[in-house]
């Protein structure tokens, strides 16, 4: 069975341009990269779980913010690794520098067997559309060109 992750992609419009908000992931693997290593927040649940549920649950838990207003279906996707990514849309905003993510336990270095624990996200920023595609995951980049496209319709 493939996992299943949920999340939200939040936007705002400033000087009649669009900008997302993305994370970077938190953790050893990640800290040097960039260039393709940024995501939507989102997290695992489980199939029995609503998936909107859990992506509002994911957002807060990573980000330190609650979700709020409405959601707008952005679409699946299967990630190279093979998780299945459902996301949303949603109209915000917040200041990055003040977001606060939970942690994960790690032992780092390999085989030392000390646990270390790392923020899930170790930090946020806003993008142009843009610029997200360039920064974002391969795979998450449908819900860039379907929020174009749905903006494209209501603005």
């Amino acid at each position: 069975m493939a996992r299943r992750s949920a999340g939200l992609l939040m936007h705002r419009i400033t000087d009649n341009k669009v900008e997302v908000l993305l994370v970077h992931p938190g953790g050893p693997f990640w800290e040097k990269k960039d260039m393709g290593a940024w995501t939507i927040p989102k997290g695992e649940y489980q199939e029995d779980q609503d998936a909107l549920t859990a992506a509002r649950r994911e957002f807060e838990e990573e980000t330190g913010c609650r979700a709020d207003g409405v959601f707008r279906h952005l679409g699946t996707v299967k990630q190279k690794g093979g998780k299945i990514v459902t996301a949303w849309a949603f109209e915000g905003d917040l200041d990055p520098l003040f977001i606060k993510s939970n942690t994960f336990p790690l032992e780092w270095p390999p085989g030392s067997g000390r646990k270390t624990h790392f923020p899930e996200i170790d930090r946020a920023r806003w993008f142009t559309l843009d610029r997200a595609r360039a920064k974002i995951i391969e795979s998450q980049r449908v819900f860039l060109d379907n929020l174009t496209a749905m903006l494209d319709d209501h603005l």
